[in-house]
């Protein structure tokens, strides 16, 4: 058993359950859907709702998945994509450092959470104990890719749905 990577799982996936709940709920004194759609808006992330609701439920599912050591790769992937939407939206005009805003903090995420999907999510897991634990470079690999490109495919769509609904955009 690794206890170093468990309680890296259980930290960042927590967190990250953390934050879900704050957009989707508004725990741990978050704005709730509705400010944080309309905080997206004020980004440009159209249609902010949808967009909040796909961010919130990505950081939800993504840390609970890391967190139990459960479709490691998938919960990879959705924490990227959170990660790399907020990269392209705030940070990236900001340089790198944290301090001036930029996009560190975030890459050190999606540097954590592919660290774990490569190495597997150890003997503490629920993919150990079931026996579906898939790990290693051509799976954590991937689940970057897929966590990268997630956020253009899925802003782009609910885009295209809420403007063909007539929906404002």
């Amino acid at each position: 058993m690794k206890l170093g990577l468990v309680v890296l799982r259980a930290v960042l996936g927590a967190l990250f359950m953390g934050h879900g709940t704050r957009k989707l709920f508004g725990w741990f004194e978050g704005q709730g859907l509705r400010e944080t759609g309309d905080s997206f808006d004020s980004l440009g992330l159209r249609p902010g709702r949808p967009q909040a609701t796909t961010a919130g439920v990505s950081e939800t599912v993504g840390g609970a998945l890391i967190a139990t050591g459960f479709l490691t790769p998938v919960g990879c992937a959705l924490i990227t994509g959170v990660m790399t939407q907020a990269i392209r939206t705030v940070h990236v005009g900001k340089g790198p450092w944290f301090t001036d805003g930029g996009w560190e903090y975030n890459v050190v995420l999606i540097a954590a959470v592919f660290a774990i999907a490569e190495l597997g999510p150890g003997d503490w897991s629920l993919d150990h104990a079931l026996g579906t634990e898939r790990s290693g470079a051509l799976w954590a690999v991937p689940a970057v890719g897929v966590g990268v490109a997630g956020p253009v495919v899925t802003t782009r769509g609910l885009y295209l749905i809420a403007a063909g609904a007539g929906l404002p955009v």
